[in-house]
C-alpha cells in the first residue's frame, strides 16, 4: 500500500489505520510538499518518502498493489485516475470529486481497469454509530418519527488550507459525513428542498445551510449545517416513539433518552441523570482512546472493508465503493445547485 497525501488527515488517519492492519504493508508515502516529506522521513525510516505531483514521479510506485488519496479534493480525480490507469486499486478521502461528472470518470476508470474504488466514508463504522444500528435493528428505539443531523462548526478550529476554493467552501468538504450518516439511517436520499444563508463577510463557505430529504422512509430527514457557531459539535439524532438516540459524532459517544412522557419533574430529572451518566460513561473511553491518539472515528473498519473488497468481498465493500460515494457527491451538487440563497 501506498498513501498519497502527508497532510492532517493523511498523517494523522491514513498512516496509522493503515500500519495497525496486518492486512496491509505501508510500502511508501508521498506528497508535493517537500518539507513534509523530508518530517515524514525523518520520523520514519522504514517507509519510504518521495515529493511528487503525479504518481509517475512516484520511486516507489511499482511496488504497491493499492493506494489511498488523502490529498486535497480537487486533486482527487487525477490522482485516482492515474492510480486505476496503472493497475492499482484506490481507495480517496471524501469529498470524492469536485463535479458528478468527474465522479462518473473516476467510476468508469475504475471498470475499465478492473480494479476496486472506494470512498473514507469513516464515521457509519464508528463505535457509537454501531451502538445505534443495534438499537434500531433491536427496536429500542421504537417506531422512527424522524431524523436529523446538526452540525455547528466553529471557524477558528483546525481547517485546511484549500477549504475555501471547494463549492460552497466547508460546505463541501463536511457534508459527506453528515449525508452518508442519514443515508444509513433513511435509505437513498433525495433532495425536497434547500437553503443557504450566505456568509455576511462573502466567503465561499455559507453562514448556515439547511436540507431536507426525500426517502423511502415514513419519518422526516432533515440536515441543518451552520459554519459561524462558537463552539464545533456534530450529531445524528433519532427520533422514536419510544427513546431518542443521539450520536455525538466528534466524541464516538452514543446516548439514547427514554420517553419523557408527560415532561413532569421526575421525567426531567431522570432524563438529565440519563444523559450525563452515559455521556461520561463513554467519555472515560473514548477520551482516553483519543488522548492517546487511538480514537479511529471508524476508518478502522473502512481499511479493513477495502482490503476484503479488494480481495473479493463486495458486500463488505458495498458501504464505501464508488456507488456509494457517488449517491453522496451527487446530492452534494443538488443542494449546491438548488438551495434557494438568502
Amino acid at each position: 500500500m501506498g498513501v498519497v497525501g502527508l497532510g492532517w488527515v493523511g498523517s494523522a488517519r491514513h498512516i496509522p489505520t493503515i500500519s495497525a492492519n496486518p492486512a496491509y504493508e505501508l510500502v511508501g508515502v508521498a506528497d508535493r510538499n517537500a518539507e513534509r516529506v523530508a518530517q515524514f522521513a525523518k520520523a520514519n525510516g522504514k517507509v519510504r518518502a518521495c515529493q511528487a505531483k503525479t504518481l509517475a514521479a512516484i520511486d516507489w510506485i511499482d511496488e504497491v498493489d493499492a493506494i489511498s488519496v488523502a490529498t486535497a479534493p480537487m486533486a482527487h480525480h487525477d490522482l485516482v485516475c492515474e492510480g486505476l490507469a496503472r493497475g492499482l486499486h484506490v481507495i480517496t478521502e471524501k469529498p470524492f470529486a469536485m463535479t458528478p461528472g468527474e465522479g462518473a470518470a473516476m467510476i468508469a476508470a475504475a471498470a475499465d481497469a478492473d480494479r476496486t474504488l472506494a470512498v473514507v466514508h469513516n464515521f457509519q463504522f464508528a463505535r457509537s454509530m454501531e451502538k445505534l444500528d443495534r438499537d434500531i435493528a433491536s427496536g429500542r428505539l421504537g417506531k422512527i418519527r424522524g431524523l436529523r443531523a446538526l452540525q455547528l462548526g466553529n471557524p477558528s478550529r483546525r481547517l485546511p488550507t484549500w477549504y475555501q476554493q471547494l463549492p460552497l467552501g466547508l460546505f463541501y468538504d463536511e457534508s459527506p459525513h453528515l449525508l452518508y450518516l442519514l443515508s444509513r439511517v433513511a435509505g437513498p436520499l433525495a433532495l425536497a428542498k434547500a437553503v443557504c444563508v450566505n456568509n455576511p463577510d462573502g466567503q465561499a463557505t455559507p453562514y448556515q445551510i439547511d436540507a431536507w430529504f426525500r426517502s423511502d422512509s415514513d419519518f422526516p430527514v432533515t440536515m441543518s449545517c451552520c459554519f459561524e457557531a462558537s463552539v464545533s459539535e456534530w450529531y445524528l439524532l433519532v427520533h422514536g416513539e419510544k427513546s431518542v438516540a443521539i450520536v455525538d459524532i466528534f466524541r464516538d459517544i452514543y446516548i439514547r433518552l427514554p420517553n419523557d412522557g408527560s415532561h413532569a419533574t421526575a421525567e426531567v430529572i431522570r432524563t438529565s441523570f440519563t444523559a450525563t451518566a452515559q455521556h461520561w460513561a463513554q467519555h472515560g473511553t473514548s477520551g482516553l482512546l483519543h488522548v492517546l491518539g487511538k480514537l479511529r472515528y471508524g476508518n478502522d473498519h473502512v481499511f479493513d472493508r477495502f482490503a476484503r473488497g479488494v480481495a473479493g468481498d463486495k458486500a463488505a465493500l458495498a458501504p464505501i465503493d464508488a456507488a456509494a460515494a457517488q449517491r453522496v457527491l451527487n446530492l452534494q451538487h443538488d443542494i449546491i445547485s438548488n438551495a434557494e440563497r438568502l
